[in-house]
């Protein structure tokens, strides 16, 4: 299996704190990976040195063997990188068709023009032109990429189609988490990182995303996911790295981890042959 993503040595020190430390990280091809620990671990911040949030102190991230450290979330999107956020970010005043499509920028090949001149300065002016004139290339590109949004919605059955002109501030915490990751697969990743989606949802709520998560990595998608429920993780990953104080103390299996005691000592804070396994433990 290839490595997709390649992290080495990736340390993040806040003062005294060293939040991420010294962290290595393999993702290969179509792997499903997800990243688990106590609070304060250092995960999210693990993905904001990766998406380009935050700058490390140390180490390098590389991306299908180019060197991508330091790159802004906007270029590491156009080489298919898409994430979530913990709390979850959508545009309020949008619909949620429109957020979908927001998602799908990147891949809009007509604002992209052929002639040698600084991007900085020719894409807005292209963007401003073609949004006044809109030849039929871009007119055919708009529908295309409307049929695309259209089908990422309707992969979250009836939460999200349904209600796809209404503003996002409209709709529920959870539809929320939806459109957020719907905008994220509208970039069409090469890799995509999930930090706690489910967070906040109720068992039923879980379920749905646990399902649609699933087929996505029946799809053959490249996903790095962040999870406290743990019921999950174990079931659909194919690795476990588990973190703690900004460490990995744990890779493997999820059935190798489940039970590793430097994991349950981390979870529990002592270890005690008595005591249940993680996935009980974290309850």
């Amino acid at each position: 299996m290839s490595a997709l993503l390649e992290v080495r040595g990736l340390t993040r020190r806040f003062g005294g704190l060293t939040a991420v430390d010294a962290v290595d990280l393999d993702l290969g091809e179509h792997e499903f990976v997800s990243i688990i620990g106590p609070n304060g671990a250092g995960k999210t911040t693990l993905f904001n040195l990766v998406t380009g949030l935050d700058d490390p102190d140390a180490g390098r991230v590389r991306l299908a063997g180019h060197d991508v450290t330091g790159f802004s979330p906007e270029k590491l999107a156009a080489l298919g990188v898409a994430r979530t956020f913990q709390h979850g970010r959508v545009f309020a005043n949008l619909s949620v068709l429109d957020n979908i499509l927001v998602g799908a920028h990147v891949r809009f090949k007509s604002v992209r023009p052929a002639w040698p001149a600084p991007l900085s300065l020719i894409e807005p002016l292209a963007e401003l032109a073609l949004a006044l004139v809109r030849p039929g290339a871009v007119k055919a590109e708009e529908a295309r990429m409307r049929e695309e949004a259209l089908a990422i919605l309707a992969r979250f059955g009836d939460r999200l189609l349904p209600r796809k002109d209404n503003p996002a501030y409209s709709l529920s915490y959870a539809n929320r988490r939806r459109v957020e990751i719907g905008r994220a697969l509208a970039l069409g990743p090469r890799l995509l990182m999930l930090d706690e989606p489910t967070a906040g949802m109720n068992q039923t709520e879980t379920a749905e995303m646990q399902a649609l998560i699933g087929d996505l990595k029946k799809s053959g998608l490249t996903i790095l996911l962040i999870e406290h429920k743990l019921d999950m993780v174990m079931q659909l990953s194919d690795r476990v790295i588990v973190m703690d104080e900004g460490h990995v103390i744990a890779n493997g299996k999820p059935a190798e981890v489940r039970n590793d005691p430097k994991v349950i000592e981390a979870y529990l804070g002592h270890h005690r042959a008595d005591r249940p396994p993680v996935e009980e433990a974290a309850e």
